[in-house]
């Protein structure tokens, strides 16, 4: 069967006298895909934290049209864009909250979370199937959940509202079980479909890199909207004569975010690095220690060092990075600045002093300076 590739690619003389036949010309064309594949892939729906839409009636005028606009979306994305606009706005918020975790847990190491540009955000980074990477993945998919199940509960969203949680079986008997509780079960099976379907429409070959890189994702996914189901809360309201507590109401209530990025972070130490079998299964590299279940981090590759920036790698380094001359820790000048050394300088900071508490009832504070020695690495 002819492709029609003699047509377009016919034989060229260059100057030197060689010949780029069809051959050749295929070789370039496939390529050209390639490298066309990568500055796809680059992007990420992660770019809805950089560029968010603030005006949910922006996505019901014309909705399709933005949907198909909106930068690094997949297709199957955008069709759940089509179908869920009033939900974009809440995606971009959990992004934005999973990006700014991210960024605190990490802000004493080499690689703080940074971000790098507003398609792809974390930039060649990510393109590491690393400790790193698995965090990312599951610090952003718990943000979906936590942002899309709270805007259930506020009445943001027309397909959802309250969550109606079975009533836990070991709460008292006289206690209410009611009141407008975050929707995790539809903020969970909502960031189930939307953050993993970039992954499912995806076909490798079985035992290639990308198969494992693949099932990483999706495993990393699930470890981060397991952790916001895992901490998950019952809280109550008193209710009765003056504060007497008679009466309970009581709800299904998120945790604090903080609470997730905490846990993650201890996942994230103790992740497990995973290879593929000769079934084309992910399976632990060690096999002395406990398999990962499905709330634990998984990774397939080493981490780089971080210390000075690669453009192959996307690390951006440390040079110019605040150190703590004093800690033995990864915030420290020795770790942090990977043996280079570090400059001293004095800096001016501007902080809250001398506040009092006034009847009734604010806090008033005067505005101090103060000199204080930083460290920055070399």
């Amino acid at each position: 069967m002819k492709l029609g590739l003699d047509r377009v690619c016919r034989p060229v003389r260059w100057p030197f006298g060689s010949v780029l036949d069809s051959r050749h010309c295929v070789f370039a064309l496939t390529l050209l895909t390639l490298l066309m594949q990568v500055v796809v892939e680059a992007n990420s729906w992660w770019s809805l934290a950089m560029n968010p839409l603030l005006i949910p009636e922006a996505y019901i005028i014309g909705a399709q049209p933005l949907c198909s606009q909106l930068v690094g979306l997949s297709q199957g994305q955008k069709k759940l864009c089509q179908l869920y606009q009033d939900h974009m706005q809440y995606i971009g918020e959990g992004a934005k909250t999973g990006i700014r975790e991210c960024q605190y847990q990490f802000r004493h190491r080499r690689w703080n979370c940074s971000t790098v540009d507003n398609s792809s955000v974390f930039g060649r980074v990510m393109q590491i199937g690393s400790r790193e990477t698995a965090f990312t993945y599951a610090i952003s998919a718990a943000g979906v959940v936590n942002a899309v199940s709270r805007a259930c509960r506020e009445g943001e969203l027309s397909s959802c509202g309250c969550s109606r949680a079975a009533r836990p079986k070991d709460l008292p008997r006289d206690w209410l079980w009611g009141g407008c509780g975050d929707n995790l079960n539809y903020g969970y099976r909502f960031s189930k479909e939307f953050v993993d379907a970039r992954e499912r429409e995806k076909s490798y070959p079985k035992g290639s890199y990308e198969s494992a890189r693949l099932m990483m994702n999706l495993h990393n996914n699930e470890a981060g909207r397991r952790t916001v189901s895992d901490l998950a809360h019952v809280s109550c309201k008193c209710h009765g004569v003056s504060g007497s507590c008679s009466l309970k109401t009581c709800w299904l209530q998120l945790a604090d975010f903080r609470k997730v990025g905490d846990a993650l972070k201890e996942k994230y130490d103790s992740a497990a690095a995973m290879k593929l079998n000769t079934r084309g299964k992910l399976v632990q590299m060690h096999s002395k220690f406990n398999a990962p279940t499905s709330h634990d981090l998984v990774y397939i590759e080493s981490s780089p060092d971080y210390c000075l920036k690669n453009q192959s790698t996307g690390s951006l380094g440390t040079v110019g990075r605040l150190c703590n001359k004093t800690s033995e820790g990864m915030d420290g000048c020795e770790l942090m600045c990977c043996g280079r050394g570090y400059d001293q300088y004095k800096a001016q900071i501007v902080e809250r002093c001398h506040c009092k508490f006034h009847w009734c009832c604010y806090v008033k504070c005067k505005r101090c300076t103060k000199i204080v020695d930083q460290f920055v690495c070399k």
